[in-house]
């Protein structure tokens, strides 16, 4: 679609009045898992949740809507929110889905670079729920759903405004030294991350997230594992050469309290005795 919305209010009211849509491999992993829903455990179905951005996103907005009026305590990850709605209700009210290779069936490009910012975030979530772990963080899965919905509102121009986001797709590449953000900005006459942020709160995820996803405060330790995560995600989208990527090594190396060598070859960038790997990129290891 190419839509006239103008300003923040009228696409977050736009996009709430919406569901979400799932990746097709979500939609039939969670038909088939229904199947033995009377054995399948709550991690099991969370780790298939978790492999999609914008299913992570439809069950944690669900179980804020679901969650009791004595329940204080925030659903600020996926296995959470799952043991609260328990396994079969959870199969009971995702039944149906929109799916994103089908409603962008017409704009095959637009799916293709949906689909690079969905691959961009699972590896940022898998960064940082590695560097989390790392960290001996109490709660490393908030962190790693930080990262994967860092960019959520990007997903979503995607799916609903394939059109505009490929015009930002255009302006970037005929100005690669151009951020993102300003080319949404110029295309979209407002900050992305001013979309962000409303939709957390119109759609009252938790407000840790929210805070884990907010780059202003990345002097927090658990912030900036997210948002280096991210920028890593990012930098190295298209391959290890970005101009960026040796600050991002130096900033995840104190991070760590380790040194730039180490990181190297935790991320599978260098083999011991070896100099940096030519491989493709690296998955973090556990």
């Amino acid at each position: 679609m190419t839509t006239t919305l103008t300003g923040i209010a009228s696409w977050t009211e736009f996009l709430t009045a919406r569901e979400v849509p799932v990746l097709r491999q979500t939609a039939h992993a969670i038909t088939q898992a229904r199947a033995r829903a009377e054995r399948i455990n709550i991690r099991e179905v969370a780790d298939i949740v978790l492999h999609d951005p914008l299913m992570t996103a439809r069950v944690l907005r669900f179980s804020v809507r679901q969650r009791g009026r004595r329940q204080l305590q925030d659903i600020s990850t996926v296995e959470h929110a799952v043991m609260m709605l328990g396994v079969e209700p959870f199969f009971h009210h995702f039944v149906q889905f929109e799916v994103v290779e089908e409603q962008l069936a017409a704009h095959p490009q637009a799916l293709l670079g949906l689909l690079h910012v969905i691959r961009r975030a699972q590896r940022a979530a898998r960064y940082a729920l590695d560097w989390a772990t790392w960290r001996c963080d109490l709660n490393s899965e908030e962190v790693a759903v930080a990262a994967l919905l860092h960019d959520l509102a990007e997903m979503l121009i995607w799916c609903v405004a394939p059109r505009q986001a490929l015009e930002v797709a255009a302006l970037r590449k005929s100005h690669p030294a151009m951020r993102t953000a300003d080319a949404y900005e110029a295309v979209l006459h407002f900050p992305l991350e001013g979309l962000q942020a409303a939709l957390c709160r119109t759609w009252e995820l938790p407000e840790l997230l929210l805070n884990l996803m907010d780059d202003s405060h990345s002097e927090r330790p658990r912030v900036k594992n997210v948002k280096l995560a991210v920028d890593l995600a990012r930098h190295s989208a298209k391959g290890w050469d970005d101009p960026a990527l040796p600050d991002d090594f130096r900033a995840i190396a104190r991070l760590m309290n380790i040194d730039e060598e180490t990181l190297m070859l935790r991320l599978g960038l260098k083999h011991p005795g070896t100099g940096p790997s030519s491989e493709g990129a690296p998955v973090p290891r556990g």
